[in-house]
């Protein structure tokens, strides 16, 4: 029923520790986030090279994925030039035991077997036989992931612009999608794979996938996204009121 999922699993093995390799070389392991959005995308030039004819709604899908994952790849790089390891992977550095180790398994492959989960979605829509005509429900589903691929990338937009004024150092966006949600871009993420799942769910099995949708959220709201990040400014007075007016993740939702 999902036998497409042991090639791509062995292809993110594969994917992943090279990654590893260039982390150990160039001393940074935060460059797994870089590679995150080129991991999808390695993904899906893989199956659609495996399918000998892929239909309308294969092709859109594969289009989708290679601009969300070249859009995130070059803004995190863009981001990150110049700056050094990320102070979450340069704390486990000066923290962890057995770093070397620890670091493949618990960053590289850990990250690796949640880019197979969250790329079911896509990974059934490109290895199963797609609808001549696609419905409505595909149509739903590609408005939800421009909402959220909109949303993710104006945010990220708004956030550099707003860094990149000096007077501004030091200082917390609130406005903008910022406004209406204290992580418009963590929730953009979330949102345009809630679409990618709406694309495949008419297909035959399909529904199971909605385990993607449900792990990217679950971890963006509650374990690696916003919890880690807002702990960084906690006991600031303009956190504390920024956070008292502004919801957490989806916007208007407190």
């Amino acid at each position: 029923m999902f036998n497409y999922l042991g090639d791509a699993a062995l292809v993110v093995f594969i994917y992943m520790s090279l990654v590893f390799v260039l982390a150990l070389v160039l001393r940074d392991n935060s460059i797994v986030d870089i590679f995150w959005g080129l991991g999808f995308i390695v993904l899906t030039i893989f199956s659609i090279v495996r399918n000998d004819s892929p239909g309308v709604l294969q092709i859109v899908v594969a289009i989708m994925v290679l601009i969300w994952g070249l859009r995130l790849s070059v803004h995190i790089f863009k981001r990150n030039l110049g700056r050094g390891e990320d102070f979450r992977y340069a704390n486990w550095r000066r923290t962890w035991k057995f770093f070397t180790l620890r670091s493949y398994l618990q960053v590289f492959m850990l990250q690796g077997f949640f880019m197979l989960v969250i790329s079911w979605p896509v990974l059934h829509v490109l290895n199963n036989p797609s609808p001549a005509v696609p419905g409505f429900i595909h149509a739903s589903g590609l408005l939800v992931f421009l909402a959220g691929f909109l949303f993710e990338a104006i945010g990220d937009y708004q956030l550099a612009v707003f860094r990149k004024n000096p007077d501004n150092a030091g200082k917390l966006i609130t406005t903008g999608l910022w406004k209406l949600t204290r992580h418009p871009n963590y929730f953009g993420e979330a949102l345009l794979w809630w679409g990618f799942w709406l694309l495949a769910l008419p297909l035959i099995d399909g529904i199971y996938t909605v385990v993607s949708p449900l792990v990217i959220t679950w971890l963006l709201r509650y374990v690696s996204g916003v919890p880690m990040l807002e702990k960084k400014y906690e006991g600031r007075p303009d956190w504390e009121a920024y956070k008292a007016k502004t919801p957490v993740f989806i916007p208007f939702l407190r």
